[in-house]
């Protein structure tokens, strides 16, 4: 039987390991061809290699399915437009974006460097900005032009982004970036037929397993095994689909077998004394709030 993305050409960064490799392994086995981006490069996002994109190429390939390599650095204009060129030149179309890609750089605040919160930020915000705009050009022209799509674009965000995270200061605010990136986006395209999502994922990469290592590991006894990355790719395939229609400006939390619809900021308990405050009165009355508010949820890394 036809999968649910049989037909759709679908862009995948970072998808030469990890969750980006699950992810395109499981779109091209429900029927999307595949263009594999990945530059390639160490956890730290030093160096540079063609065979993680290639793999997965041949994986993909070695089941039935159809895939292009992209080797391209999507933090850069240039990188960036070839990966929509890419996915035109071989198949004639884009239909969905996946933003996957990145790396860590962990540091406390104190001890980060200026370099490691630049390539941090670049590789993760810059990373999901320059992709989306490239792919968002072209389906504005497609709309213009009476071809409006039906296009998807799935964006990669963390609970360090939702929550913060203790020694990812530089990780934390890219994460918590791509969130504000997808509502805007998600308004901004709807015209265009372009649908805008955010995940925050939690599974076993090269990332996570030097941040949390303890708790990452895969089971020896046969049980299911929460952290693959492969629990986390049924939904990325499902928001890329045509079967997602109406979905959009959302953010989604998957771990194992559970998925959580992030419901985000909302007003807590309120005070308006019709004119302005004291510092004293201000801060009294801020404590009365915060008496009647929810506690925050605890910072990833912290006790």
């Amino acid at each position: 039987m036809p999968g649910i993305c049989t037909g759709r050409v679908v862009a995948v960064t970072g998808a030469g390991r990890g969750l980006g490799r699950a992810h395109a392994l499981a779109l091209a086995a429900e029927g999307a061809q595949v263009v594999v981006n990945d530059l390639g490069v160490a956890a730290d996002g030093a160096g540079a290699s063609s065979g993680p994109a290639q793999h997965v190429v041949d994986a993909i390939r070695a089941r039935g399915g159809r895939a292009v390599r992209h080797t391209g650095d999507i933090t850069t204009t240039d990188g960036a437009a070839s990966l929509v060129a890419t996915a035109l030149d071989t198949y004639g179309r884009l239909d969905a974006l996946v933003n996957n890609a990145g790396f860590l750089r962990d540091r406390m605040l104190v001890n980060l460097d200026e370099d490691d919160w630049d390539a941090v930020v670049r590789v993760h915000l810059k990373g999901h900005f320059l992709p989306l705009k490239h792919a968002a050009a072209h389906w504005r022209a497609e709309a213009k032009a009476g071809r409006t799509p039906d296009a998807r674009v799935v964006n990669t965000s963390s609970g360090a982004g939702l929550l913060g995270s203790v020694g990812q200061g530089n990780y934390s605010a890219a994460k918590a970036g791509i969130l504000g990136l997808t509502l805007v986006a998600a308004a901004e395209l709807a015209r265009y037929g372009v649908q805008v999502n955010a995940l925050a994922p939690a599974a076993r990469t090269r990332m996570t397993e030097r941040t949390f290592g303890g708790t990452m590991a895969a089971p020896t006894d046969g049980t299911f095994d929460a952290m693959a990355p492969e629990n986390v790719s049924p939904l990325v395939v499902w928001l890329s689909s045509a079967a997602s229609a109406g979905v959009t400006g959302r953010v989604f939390e998957a771990e194992a077998g559970r998925i959580t619809v992030m419901e985000g900021w909302h007003p807590g308990p309120t005070a308006d004394k019709g004119a302005r405050w004291t510092p004293a009165e201000a801060g009294e009355t801020a404590r009365e709030l915060l008496a009647g508010a929810r506690a925050p949820q605890p910072v990833y890394g912290t006790q």
